[in-house]
């Protein structure tokens, strides 16, 4: 639905937010934050400040209804909001963007508070924006399936069953982090090449996988499946995900029952949530399926999804060794990706997720599968990248990766654009890998 907080002329008072990378006034994305002694709590991104939603439910310049639904944003986990579901955040989001915008009717008195209500996005530490009850990780981008799938099973990279079922595995969601803390190298079984027996190891495969997170914003009751052409109504944002693995002990343990230890070690995810209201313009139409691929089953097709239920949304990996950093180069690209790239639509894992009963609950994360194009330059893992790591890649630093070493720094961003409208992006999912017997290190630009 594309409305007045789609349009690209309409400006912010906020300074630095026209024009900003991430997140300009059509964004307006949720999260949570804490400032000095204040504990966490809900805001809003624009520019590089935080609205604070705790100090705008109080100051006296939304109505009674707004108000109501930016206290209940404010809490330190943004659940309770996103099972009010849609239009809620709607209603939260045309108030704020009035409130934000230069010309909006209640831009003055918003301006005249603005010290109280925004806060500086460097002077704040960012928290897990939802309470995760659950974590469920798809394989829904076809070309890395078939990538990874030639690594493990050369003769059937992608199995019969792939172009019929949303393939996934329940995650481990007490491990999941938000953006900038360390990621410590596991250990694990490991296969030894020509011996019959695995050792205990920490692994040597350590591996980055560039996602989409999907955010459960309102459940369903147990024993009712949500229809596909409901389900995006039960979305309540997206992040980026890097689902961290270890491809020594996933090649190991992974039959017959498929990822355990070599995933659930740590999953990163960055802090705001994106609303689907904001990510409209980006909707496009769905992966298009091959002419001898099999159509859907009924309780996975409809005409509205075919449309437009894809995401066009850059995603681009950048890499930064500890050497790197000592030297103060940058981090640099190794890979650029798109979310249309998914085989499997948003809709589709939702309505696959709950056909069997199951239940959905508010917080709940699926993580879309790694993002992978066609080319060599557009996968989202360093196992694509390096053929099973019998191919480094090379660094402009001299030095060359087969999997992540100890202080490599790995950076997910995003961001749609579109002609006519305002690119928005996600912030950053940031993730330092520490060997595995060291403290968490600190991570630069936190």
């Amino acid at each position: 639905m594309i409305d007045e907080t789609h349009d690209a002329t309409r400006r912010s008072w906020v300074a630095g937010a026209d024009g900003h990378a991430d997140f300009p006034l059509q964004n307006l994305p949720l999260g949570v934050f804490s400032c000095g002694a204040d504990g966490p709590r809900g805001g809003m991104a624009i520019g590089d400040d935080i609205l604070d939603l705790a100090e705008l439910a109080g100051a006296g310049i939304l109505d009674a209804g707004a108000a109501a639904l930016a206290r209940t944003a404010a809490a330190p986990a943004l659940n309770a909001f996103l099972a009010l579901g849609p239009a809620a955040r709607r209603a939260l989001r045309r108030a704020v963007f009035d409130l934000l915008a230069v010309d909006g009717a209640g831009s003055q008195a918003a301006r005249q508070m603005s010290t109280r209500l925004l806060k500086p996005a460097r002077a704040c530490t960012m928290h897990l924006p939802v309470s995760i009850g659950d974590y469920t990780d798809f394989y829904a981008g076809i070309h890395h399936a078939t990538n990874a799938g030639a690594q493990f099973r050369p003769n059937e990279p992608l199995l019969g069953n792939y172009k019929y079922v949303p393939i996934a595995y329940h995650g481990r969601s007490s491990s999941i982090q938000v953006d900038g803390a360390a990621v410590r190298r596991p250990a694990g079984q490991l296969p030894v090449s020509g011996a019959r027996a695995p050792v205990h190891a920490a692994t040597d495969q350590l591996d980055f996988e560039a996602e989409l997170g999907v955010v459960i914003g309102t459940g369903n009751p147990m024993g009712e499946p949500i229809p596909i052409g409901a389900a995006r109504e039960h979305v309540g944002g997206y992040c980026l995900l890097n689902d961290w693995s270890a491809r020594d002990i996933q090649a190991w343990e992974y039959r017959p029952l498929g990822p355990f230890t070599a995933k659930n070690f740590a999953t990163t995810i960055s802090p705001w949530i994106v609303s689907p209201e904001a990510l409209a313009p980006f909707r496009r139409q769905a992966f298009r399926r091959g002419a001898g691929d099999p159509a859907p089953l009924a309780y996975l097709d409809d005409e509205e999804d075919r449309s437009s239920g894809g995401l066009d949304c850059e995603v681009t990996i950048g890499l930064q060794t500890a050497a790197m950093r000592g030297s103060g180069t940058p981090p640099v690209t190794i890979s650029t990706t798109n979310t249309a790239y998914l085989y499997w639509t948003v809709a589709q894992m939702v309505a696959h997720h709950t056909v069997s009963g199951c239940n959905l609950r508010s917080g709940d994360l699926l993580g879309t599968g790694t993002i992978s194009g066609p080319a060599p330059d557009s996968v989202g893992s360093l196992m694509e990248m390096t053929h099973g790591g019998r191919e480094p890649i090379a660094l402009p630093s001299g030095e060359s990766r087969r999997f992540l070493e100890d202080g490599d720094l790995v950076i997910l961003s995003a961001r749609c654009t579109r002609e006519g409208f305002s690119s928005i992006g996600f912030g950053a999912c940031r993730g330092m890998v520490a060997s595995a017997a060291s403290r968490r290190p600190d991570i630069p630009g936190r």
